[in-house]
């Protein structure tokens, strides 16, 4: 193999790396769907000059040149967490690996029976692969580890942290208090509260796990892929946080060996 083959095959390596490197820190946010306007515009652009359509062409370039300029504008947000990871380094282990296991579960499970016993409700979001950014800089940012004194603290109805939804992200209690899109299907059960359509809503957008604690009843809930499993008891939440975190150990394993 000459070494121009290996350079061409470097280089493709690397800029191979580089988008799925941006794909991962987008993932999740509305810049997924920016992204996806943008190539539904380039795909009719190209038609437009396959087919001679001049008109439509001209103005799609006019139209592409004011959006590329505005491009670092919308995507901000994104751009500096992308070079704020770069720059703190180590950004592969949080994209390679999810860093919470038993102990991080056993602490929430004890800190949901305690609200479930005492009627304190309570939204707690685990993320997965599919990154919560955007609903992570609407509450109050903690970055803490995860622990069952923590949890009731932030709970408690004197705290000025119990309302809103609490994120765990990578293994830490990444926010507090955080504002989530309600689901808007007609089919939910209408005696289900705010914080049951916002579990549900949050797990139709992302692939993330959400713990419901019922404040007038106690009755734990578990909200995943829009659907809301309720009157589970602690062994049945534990088996489900367990088997959430073996789902996510395996693909990120699979991740870090392809």
């Amino acid at each position: 193999m000459s070494w121009k083959v290996i350079t061409s095959l470097l280089d493709i390596f690397i800029i191979a790396f580089i988008i799925y490197y941006l794909l991962n820190i987008i993932s999740g946010t509305r810049a997924v769907q920016l992204i996806k306007g943008l190539g539904l515009i380039f795909l009719v652009a190209l038609f437009a000059q396959l087919l001679e359509l001049n008109t439509v062409n001209w103005f799609l370039d006019s139209f592409l040149t004011i959006i590329m300029v505005a491009l670092p504008i919308v995507f901000q947000p994104e751009l500096r967490r992308a070079l704020e990871q770069i720059g703190r380094g180590g950004f592969l282990k949080e994209q390679f690996w999810q860093n919470w296991g038993p102990k991080e579960i056993n602490e929430i499970v004890m800190a949901t029976a305690e609200m479930s016993e005492k009627k304190t409700g309570a939204l707690i979001v685990i993320a997965r692969r599919v990154g919560l950014k955007n609903y992570i800089e609407t509450g109050i940012e903690l970055d803490s580890k995860i622990s069952k004194q923590l949890l009731l603290s932030i709970f408690q109805h004197q705290s000025p942290l119990h309302d809103g939804a609490l994120i765990i992200e990578n293994g830490t209690v990444q926010a507090a208090s955080c504002f989530l899109n309600l689901s808007t299907r007609s089919d939910i059960n209408p005696r289900l509260g705010t914080r049951h359509r916002a579990a549900i809503g949050i797990t139709e957008e992302s692939d993330s796990l959400a713990i419901v604690v019922s404040e007038e009843t106690g009755v734990i809930s578990v909200a995943e892929n829009g659907q809301l499993s309720r009157h589970l008891d602690t062994a049945e939440l534990r088996e489900t946080l367990a088997h959430s975190f073996e789902k996510s150990k395996e693909k990120s394993f699979m991740r870090r060996h392809l």
